[in-house]
């Protein structure tokens, strides 16, 4: 299970993280920004947020692919800086997939995702000079 301290819970997170930079798989979108330094976020984990629409299944069906994905995410939390907020769109593809499949799309749009934030803000957070780096 995701630790509570890691979750997204707060719309204005959402709409942040949905901004940053984007990794594509077959079943599954990340999205990874970082908080800005203002009241709202202040320095704290990683916080991750998953979106599971209705296209992909019923209740039921979605409840198990955001149970899957909240497990898999556990595991890679290690694979962000502390402050970034990430979001995990699952696609209709999601529903009929095993945690292995899901764990593979995730950790190929973790790297896609990571790599274009990376590219932006650098290694050490700052943005890139000629990037663009608005959020």
């Amino acid at each position: 299970m995701l630790p509570a301290a890691h979750r997204m819970r707060r719309s204005a997170e959402f709409a942040i993280a949905s901004r940053g930079a984007r990794g594509g798989a077959k079943r599954v979108l990340v999205s990874v920004a970082e908080a800005p330094a203002e009241p709202l976020a202040g320095l704290h984990s990683v916080k991750v947020g998953f979106i599971v629409p209705k296209s992909v299944g019923n209740s039921v069906v979605r409840h198990r692919v955001y149970r899957q994905l909240r497990h898999l995410m556990r595991e890679r939390l290690v694979e962000f800086r502390q402050g970034d907020l990430v979001t995990v769109r699952a696609f209709p593809s999601a529903k009929d997939s095993t945690s292995a499949q899901l764990g593979l799309d995730l950790d190929l749009a973790i790297r896609k995702a990571s790599r274009k934030h990376r590219a932006v803000h650098g290694a050490d957070g700052e943005v890139a000079p000629g990037s663009g780096g608005s959020q």
